[in-house]
C-alpha cells in the first residue's frame, strides 16, 4: 500500500480524506506509486474498478496541473462536478466555453488554483493550445498528461477518434511529464497498438484482472426477442438500464415499445441531432430509473454507477466491445445483469459488415476470428465468465452466477446431426440459408424446394429427428465452431469451411449443447436478482429518505444524483446511522468536503428518522 510522499501529503491520506475510502484496491497503489514518480503506465483496469483514482490523487500529489484527455465533451462537466463535490479544483476546456471563460481558465493553470484540467483530443492539438502547455512545461507547472479511453486510438476498434493517433506528441514535446493512458478493455492486438500508437513502448504495463463478478450474464436463443425482453425486465421496473441495438431505426422503435409498456426510455444513436443526444444522455445521467435504447454511439465513459443491467436485442461485433458494453453495468459493484438475445441473422449481419469494410484482408480474418470468438461465448456449454476471461488470457473456476452455471446445458453427441447439416450445405451448392436448409434436412417439399429440385437430394428428409428450433440450434454451433460462414453477399448463405471436411470424412467429433426448451421468459424465474444487501424495514425508510434528500440537492445544484453520493453510501448511512462528523468519516463515499458540506444536514435527517 502507497505511503510515499510526494511533496504535500501521502497517497493514502489523499484517498481518505478527498475520496472518503478506507484502502486502495488492486494495484492502486503500485499504479499511484509508479506516476507520481514520474513513470509511464498503460492501465486496464474494468469498468468501476477506480481507474481515475490512478490519475486523479497523482495529479493532487504532484506540483503543477494534470491535463486529462477525454473524447467526451458531453460528459466533462459532470466529472468536473463530481470532483468539485470533492473539493478538488477541477475545470474542462471544450468548445462549450466561450473564449473569456477559456481564458480564466488557462489563467488558473498558470496560478496553480487548478489541479485537474479536462480536454478533447481535437482541442489539446491545435497549436494555440500546444503553445500554452509549452508555456506550462517551460515554467515546470504540468503534472502529468492522462489519456482516457486510450483503445479510441485503435483504428479498428469501435470507439476509433482519429485524433488519438495524434497524441504521441505528448511525449516528444514534453518527455519529462508522466503520462498514464487508461482503458477498461482491450485485447493483446489492442494493447500492442495503444503502446505503439501512443508512444508508450517504455511504459508499464498494469493488467488487472477482468473480472466483473457483480455481473450475472445470460445469453437467450433470439425467439421473439421484444417479448424475450419484456420477460426479462419483468420486476426491474425504476431500475436504470441500457438496451442495445444494432440500427437506428431499432432504436427508436424500442425506446417508443418499452415506454408504451411502462419502462420509460429514451433514444440515442449518431443519427439524432445533437442537442437531442445530449439532452437524452443528461436525462439518463441525472435522472433514475431510466432506460437508454441506444446504438453503440452510446456508452464510452458514462460514470452513471447504477446502471442494473445492459440487455443487448443484437448481438455485438467481438467480444470486446461486448464486455465493454456489459461493464456499464454495475458500475458501483453491487449486482447487476447482462443479458443478451441472438440468433443467425445477427450473424449474418455482422459478417456483412466485415465483408463490406474498407478494411485490409488481414484486418478482415481478425474482425472474424473476434466474431466467432464471440460466437463461441453465445453457444459454450461451459461457465459464460471463464468462456469470457479465457478471451483476455485469465483462468477463473466456474462462476456460479451465469444462466450455464445456474442451469447447465444437456449436452449430446451431434456428429451426426452435424455431418447431416453440412452435407445439406454442400449438397444445395452452398447458396441457402439456415430457413431452406432446415425444409430440406425434414422434409418439407415447399414450393422453393420443388423449384431447386433439392426433394430429389440424398439429405432430403434426413433430419425428421429434429424440429425447426433444433436444426436453428445446430446450425448456430457449427457456425460458433467454425464449420460453417455465413456469407451476406450470397444473402445470408451458409458455407462450408475447410473445418468442416473432417467431420464429413468422420475424423472428428462433434458436442452439442440441447437447445433450451422455450419460456415465456427465459430468465423470468431468476429476474429478480437482488440488487444490495437486504435492509431492515426501519433502515430501508430511512435509506429512501436519503435518496429523496439526495435527489432535491442534486435538483438545487443541477448536477446527476450520484455526485453528490452514492447508492452504497446512502445504504451504509442507514445501516450505520452514525450520530457524529466522526463517525461521518467512516462511511465509505465521506470525504472531508462532503462531511463539510452535507454533514449537519445529513445528521439532522438520520437523528430525526431514529
Amino acid at each position: 500500500m502507497s505511503t510515499v510522499a510526494f511533496g504535500r501529503t501521502t497517497a493514502l491520506e489523499i484517498l481518505r480524506d478527498v475520496f472518503g475510502y478506507p484502502a486502495f484496491r488492486g494495484a492502486q497503489a503500485e499504479i499511484i506509486d509508479h506516476i507520481g514518480n514520474g513513470g509511464d503506465a498503460l492501465v486496464l483496469m474494468p469498468t468501476g474498478g477506480g481507474k481515475s483514482l490512478c490519475y486523479q490523487i497523482p495529479a493532487l500529489l504532484r506540483p503543477g496541473c494534470a491535463i486529462v484527455v477525454s473524447p467526451l465533451i458531453a460528459l466533462m462537466q459532470d466529472q468536473v462536478d463530481a470532483l468539485t463535490q470533492l473539493g478538488v479544483k477541477a475545470a474542462c476546456l471544450n468548445s462549450t466555453l466561450d473564449w473569456r471563460e477559456a481564458q480564466a481558465i488557462e489563467q488558473q493553470m498558470f496560478a496553480g488554483q487548478i489541479d485537474l484540467v479536462y480536454i478533447a483530443p481535437e482541442r489539446l492539438l491545435i497549436e494555440r493550445t500546444l503553445s500554452m502547455i509549452d508555456a506550462l512545461y517551460e515554467a515546470g507547472k504540468l503534472a502529468l498528461f492522462a489519456i482516457d479511453e486510450a483503445h479510441c486510438v485503435s483504428q479498428w476498434g469501435h470507439d476509433f477518434r482519429p485524433e488519438y493517433l495524434q497524441l504521441s506528441t505528448l511525449h516528444e514535446r514534453y518527455p519529462k511529464v508522466p503520462r498514464i493512458a487508461l482503458t477498461a478493455t482491450a485485447d493483446k492486438a489492442t494493447q500492442n497498438e495503444m503502446l505503439a500508437r501512443l508512444g508508450l513502448t517504455e511504459a508499464r504495463v498494469f493488467l488487472s484482472s477482468f473480472d466483473r463478478p457483480n455481473i450475472r450474464y445470460t445469453v437467450v436463443e433470439k425467439d421473439n426477442a421484444k417479448k424475450q425482453l419484456l420477460g426479462f425486465l419483468a420486476g426491474r421496473k425504476g431500475q436504470a438500464g441500457i438496451v442495445y441495438c444494432l440500427s437506428r431505426k431499432k432504436v427508436e422503435e424500442t425506446a417508443e415499445w418499452l415506454s408504451a409498456q411502462g419502462y420509460p426510455a429514451l433514444p440515442y444513436h449518431a443519427g439524432l441531432p445533437a442537442p437531442t443526444r445530449a439532452a437524452n444522455q443528461r436525462r439518463f445521467l441525472r435522472e433514475e430509473g431510466l432506460v437508454m435504447c441506444a446504438t453503440i454511439a452510446f456508452g464510452m465513459g458514462i460514470d452513471k454507477p447504477d446502471v442494473r443491467f445492459v440487455a443487448h436485442l443484437d448481438l455485438p461485433k467481438s467480444i470486446e466491445a461486448y464486455y465493454q458494453e456489459t461493464g456499464r453495468a454495475g458500475r458501483d459493484g453491487e449486482p447487476a445483469e447482462a443479458w443478451m438475445a441472438y440468433g443467425m441473422q445477427d450473424v449474418a449481419l455482422q459478417h456483412a459488415r466485415i465483408a463490406e469494410s474498407c478494411a485490409g484482408e488481414g484486418q478482415k480474418i481478425l474482425e472474424s476470428q473476434r466474431l466467432t470468438a464471440l460466437l463461441s461465448y453465445c453457444e459454450a456449454p461451459r461457465c459464460r465468465r471463464q468462456v469470457l476471461l479465457n478471451y483476455f488470457a485469465e483462468e477463473r473456476e466456474p462462476c456460479g452466477n451465469c444462466d450455464v452455471c445456474i442451469e447447465p446445458p444437456e449436452l449430446w453427441d451431434g456428429t451426426l446431426a452435424a455431418q447431416k447439416a453440412l452435407s445439406a450445405i454442400f449438397r444445395t451448392g452452398m447458396r441457402f440459408g439456415v430457413t431452406h436448409l432446415t425444409d430440406v434436412l425434414r422434409g418439407k417439399a415447399t414450393d422453393k424446394i420443388k423449384q431447386w429440385n433439392h426433394d430429389q437430394l440424398p439429405t432430403f428428409g434426413v433430419g425428421a429427428d429434429l424440429d425447426d428450433h433444433g436444426w436453428k440450434s445446430v446450425f448456430r454451433q457449427l457456425a460458433a465452431a467454425g464449420l460453417v460462414h455465413v456469407d451476406m453477399a450470397e444473402h445470408g448463405a451458409l458455407q462450408l469451411t475447410d473445418a468442416a471436411r473432417e467431420v464429413l470424412k468422420g475424423q472428428r467429433q462433434v458436442q452439442l449443447r440441447r437447445p433450451a426448451k422455450r419460456k415465456a421468459s427465459s430468465s423470468s424465474s431468476r429476474s429478480s436478482t437482488v440488487v444490495h444487501s437486504e435492509l431492515s424495514s426501519a433502515d430501508e425508510v430511512l435509506f429512501q429518505l436519503l435518496r429523496s434528500w439526495r435527489s432535491d440537492t442534486a435538483k438545487e445544484q443541477a448536477v446527476p444524483a450520484y455526485v453528490i453520493l452514492h447508492d452504497k453510501t446512502l445504504r451504509e448511512l442507514a445501516e450505520v446511522r452514525p450520530t457524529s462528523h466522526g463517525m461521518l468519516a467512516g462511511i465509505t463515499g465521506m470525504g472531508s468536503a462532503k462531511i463539510e458540506h452535507y454533514g449537519a444536514e445529513l445528521l439532522d435527517l438520520i437523528r430525526n428518522e431514529g
